[in-house]
């Protein structure tokens, strides 16, 4: 990799992570997706500042290629992320559900009690 690649992709990376940091402290990601984002953008830097540290890495875990390596981890990080959106999504779910059915329970007590004065002003 060329040094002018390694400051492009680094100056982005850096951009990506600040905007990670202004999205978070807005309250416009949640702190606990940006984590995943975080860990992602750090690595990359990582990896972008020290590139022999991609060979090394498929070295010992028997990838013949670096970029094999790549593609594998960006499928690894994405299973976990689609893990971890399905989670938040069940557990919304549910929530709405409950809510749902808190709804209809108050809007049937409502309607009983407004037959309780409706028979007591006859």
């Amino acid at each position: 990799m060329t040094l002018r690649a390694q400051i492009i992709l680094i100056t982005a990376l850096v951009i990506v992570l600040f905007v990670i940091f202004n999205m978070v402290r807005k309250r416009k990601l949640e702190l606990k997706y940006a984590l995943a984002w975080l860990l992602c953008d750090i690595a990359l830097i990582i990896i972008v500042c020290i590139p022999k540290l991609l060979d090394i890495l498929a070295a010992l875990l028997g990838i013949q290629s670096p970029m094999n390596l790549v593609f594998f981890l960006g499928f690894i990080f994405a299973l976990v992320f689609i893990f971890i959106l399905t989670v938040s999504l069940s557990r919304v779910t549910a929530k709405v559900r409950r809510l749902a059915q808190m709804e209809a329970l108050l809007r049937k007590e409502l309607m009983e009690k407004e037959k309780e004065t409706d028979e007591d002003t006859e």
